[in-house]
């Protein structure tokens, strides 16, 4: 099993700090943002990938481009801009989240922004990782959708999906795609307390023995189907970015999903 990390895990870490970490946890493969922390916004794009040549990690995403599926108003631009920033500091792929909000967005849309998208990300040698987001209140919820859509744009390699452990558990879709799938995204919720209608992304903690998303079938299923990629932490629970050391509480979630998987 191969483990990559998400900034998120450590959002208090500069990327320097976070890279190191990533390097002493054994994994070599990471993840930026451009919301906590704010990479993108605030660290010049090669500084940052100066900071991952000299710790020796591979920029995977950056993380993500949001609502990828309305392709209107200042989204062309910002799409632009950030993979020129991809670009710039060695990542190999932008994360595209759709509209979370409540508000439907018709297929034909969503493989309008897809069209849209590609000579951004295949001018600058980038692939799309679309991820479906578990939300009621998301205008594409499932993999299949998704799919759907990348099939329609022209299924050339440009997209790959990208199965969020979390996602997947809310959305109630069955089937995985390992052979479709670039990344996979892992957090668990441990909360006994909450209906999964009621799980949103400050539930997502460290994956333990009281993990209710089943990470460990997902990820069994996902190695059993051939795919081969990382699965990258990816925790948003605030109790989580508080810990005083992230690298231990990361190194257990691990430990623990390579005994159970």
């Amino acid at each position: 099993m191969r483990f990559a990390m998400n900034h998120i895990a450590a959002p208090g870490l500069s990327v320097e700090k976070f890279f190191a970490m990533a390097r002493s946890l054994g994994v070599t493969e990471v993840e930026i943002r451009n919301d906590l922390p704010d990479v993108v916004g605030t660290i010049a794009p090669d500084r940052v990938k100066a900071a991952a040549e000299a710790a020796g990690v591979t920029i995977l995403t950056i993380n993500a481009l949001y609502p990828f599926n309305l392709w209107s108003g200042d989204l062309p631009e910002r799409a632009e801009r950030m993979a020129d920033y991809a670009s710039a500091c060695g990542a190999g792929a932008l994360v595209m989240c759709p509209l979370n909000d409540g508000r439907k967005v018709a297929h034909s849309r969503v493989v309008e922004a897809l069209d849209a998208m590609k000579p951004i990300l295949t001018t600058r040698g980038l692939t799309g990782l679309v991820e479906p987001l578990g939300f009621p209140v998301s205008s594409l919820r499932t993999k299949a959708e998704a799919i759907a859509a990348i099939t329609e744009a022209g299924d050339d390699g440009t997209y790959r999906l990208l199965h969020d452990t979390f996602h997947h558990h809310l959305s109630g879709e069955v089937q995985i795609y390992p052979h479709r799938t670039g990344l996979v995204h892992v957090s668990g919720v441990t909360d006994p307390a909450l209906a999964v209608a009621e799980m949103l992304d400050e539930h997502r903690v460290l994956i333990d023995g009281e993990d209710r998303l089943d990470n460990a079938g997902q990820v069994r299923a996902l190695i059993d189907g051939d795919y081969e990629g990382p699965f990258s932490f990816e925790p948003f629970a605030p109790e989580i970015h508080a810990l005083t050391d992230p690298e231990a509480a990361l190194r257990a979630s691990i430990a623990h999903l390579v005994k159970v998987v």
